[in-house]
């Protein structure tokens, strides 16, 4: 199982929020590539990118971010974030995103984005499930609709979708253990890879995700206010590397 550090951007900075909510915004670092850095440095290969400026304005912003990133460090870059039309999707990748996360407009217009799982095969489009009491919620986070999580992913899943993220929003920035629950069951009724977002505060979340069949998790606050350490993240890969090569 990966583990994969998330850099959200607004006004070019890292920062965090808490459950989705712009007023509580804590500034990391002003430079997001500097942060890009240390995780490379880290033995780190991939990056979870979040364009908050996008998400807000519905529209693509922290390209230029991207590009920096893409282009001065060796990191694979999924990017998510004000991605509404081919455009936008298009910029994104031009500026180097390996892959695209999908979320919003997965809701709101379902078939233009089965089009581009059609178009762009599904190594390259990532689906968002984000949930609120495993209902799907969307725009921000500030509308909740009453699709359920798992119908919405087995339904992405018939149409080719492979790889899943999904946070669980009551667990976001509150340093408090990953919905494991809810994983199971999205795990016991999809056929797709789960990326594990939301939740996660020290080490032992990281190897509870990997246990019940988590393909990857999403690492942010927990890095930045020390309750997982860079160190420790290296002592993971270099034991899951082991356990690869025995």
């Amino acid at each position: 199982m990966k583990i994969i550090p998330a850099i959200d951007i607004i006004d070019g900075k890292c920062v965090r929020l808490t459950k989705g909510n712009y007023n509580e915004k804590i500034i990391y670092n002003e430079d997001p590539l500097e942060v890009a850095r240390e995780f490379e440095d880290s033995g780190i290969t991939h990056l979870h990118l979040v364009d908050l400026d996008g998400a807000r304005s519905y529209r693509i912003i922290n390209y230029k971010t991207l590009f920096k990133i893409v282009t001065k460090t060796k990191l694979k870059v999924d990017f998510g974030g004000g991605i509404k039309s081919w455009n936008d999707l298009e910029i994104a990748f031009d500026s180097g995103a390996a892959q695209i996360t999908i979320g919003s407009l997965a809701v709101k217009q379902p078939e233009l984005c089965k089009e581009w799982i059609t178009h762009y095969g599904n190594e390259k489009i990532i689906l968002g499930a984000d949930c609120s009491n495993r209902k799907i919620a969307h725009g921000g986070w500030i509308e909740i609709s009453d699709y359920d999580v798992i119908d919405f992913i087995d339904d992405y899943a018939s149409s080719g979708i492979k790889y899943v993220i999904c946070t669980d929003i009551s667990k976001d920035g509150m340093m408090k253990g990953p919905s494991i629950n809810l994983y199971k069951d999205i795990l016991k009724e999809t056929n797709i890879d789960l990326i594990a977002s939301g939740g996660v505060s020290e080490i032992k979340d990281i190897y509870d995700l990997k246990e019940i069949g988590c393909m990857s998790a999403i690492i942010g606050k927990a890095i930045y206010e020390g309750k997982i350490t860079l160190k420790q993240i290296q002592e993971y890969n270099a034991k899951e590397k082991d356990n690869t090569l025995s």
